[in-house]
């Protein structure tokens, strides 16, 4: 079994396509096919079910896959480590992000990090917070921005990035406009809220708030992004619990912003997911001290 077979193998299964997989990896389509049927070979088992639509992880190539993931990700910090002793940083940097993280632009942290390291390949994948977690648990991610992770959830390195109350944003004719600039948690029952799909950052707190609080909520329109949500509550289909950041986005103009009183107050926390046991690659050191010198934006 070689490297480049397992490199063969996780393109496919991300890809779940032959045709995207070799594109990715700059090969040929007829050499991947045969790098992959070597290794199913090897290990006298399918690893896909293929059919003319579709190509899917059998049980034996998910359970692959995930030691492919790691083994692949040891591999590379064992390169970058003899790189970083020789004085070079090269090799990739594989950064995972909420849609939502606070405390920190992107942006602008990999713009630097791009001009202090330009040899190093950056790449960046949004994804929710269990997806980043399990990421940077299988050694897909180098580290992650991520959004209100608790302790039980994960046994590496949390660095603090932000911590923020959660509003109610509504629409100017929404009555909550008319009785003032906070609200109770029983204000709330029974109004309609727009939010994110439940493995994103500010629906995980929301959710946590409103469990706490013991009041039952119905989420009527699910979005991926925050232009749409803004734009949802602009239109008066609904009331939104976020991170107040929002609010001061160009798109939330004319919103208001209600605050929540009493108890069980939501606070949005951002933080960076660092691997198990401090096994941080060449390349994540050096992001981290960037992060650290930029402080929060």
């Amino acid at each position: 079994m070689e490297l480049r077979q397992l490199e063969h193998f996780v393109a496919v299964a991300e890809e779940q396509h032959f045709t995207r997989a070799a594109e990715r990896l700059a090969v040929s389509q007829s050499g991947l096919s045969a790098s992959v049927r070597a290794l199913e070979q090897e290990l006298r088992t399918p690893l896909f079910s293929r059919t003319t639509r579709s190509v899917r992880l059998t049980e034996a190539g998910a359970a692959l896959l995930v030691e492919a993931e790691r083994t692949l990700a040891g591999a590379r910090a064992a390169r970058d480590a003899v790189d970083a002793v020789r004085g070079l940083l090269r090799g990739t940097l594989t950064l995972g992000v909420e849609q939502c993280v606070a405390g920190v632009s992107t942006a602008r942290l990999l713009a630097a990090f791009h001009r202090e390291h330009p040899h190093m390949e950056i790449r960046l994948r949004q994804e929710g917070t269990s997806s980043l977690l399990e990421g940077v648990a299988g050694g897909r991610l180098d580290l992650a921005f991520a959004a209100t992770v608790s302790p039980p959830e994960w046994r590496g390195g949390l660095v603090p990035l932000a911590r923020e109350p959660m509003v109610v944003l509504c629409a100017p004719g929404h009555r909550f406009a008319q009785e003032g600039t906070s609200a109770g948690w029983e204000d709330l029952r029974g109004e309609s809220f727009i939010d994110f799909h439940p493995d994103w950052g500010p629906r995980r707190a929301a959710d946590e708030a409103f469990a706490a609080a013991g009041v039952r909520r119905t989420v009527a329109l699910e979005v991926s992004d925050v232009h749409s949500l803004l734009e949802l509550v602009h239109e008066g289909l609904g009331i939104a619990v976020v991170p107040h950041h929002f609010w001061r986005k160009p798109e939330a103009d004319g919103l208001l912003a209600i605050e929540l009183e009493g108890s069980h107050r939501p606070f949005y926390e951002s933080v960076v997911v660092l691997p198990p046991a401090g096994a941080l690659s060449p390349g994540a050191r050096a992001l981290m001290a960037l992060v650290r010198e930029s402080g929060p934006h």
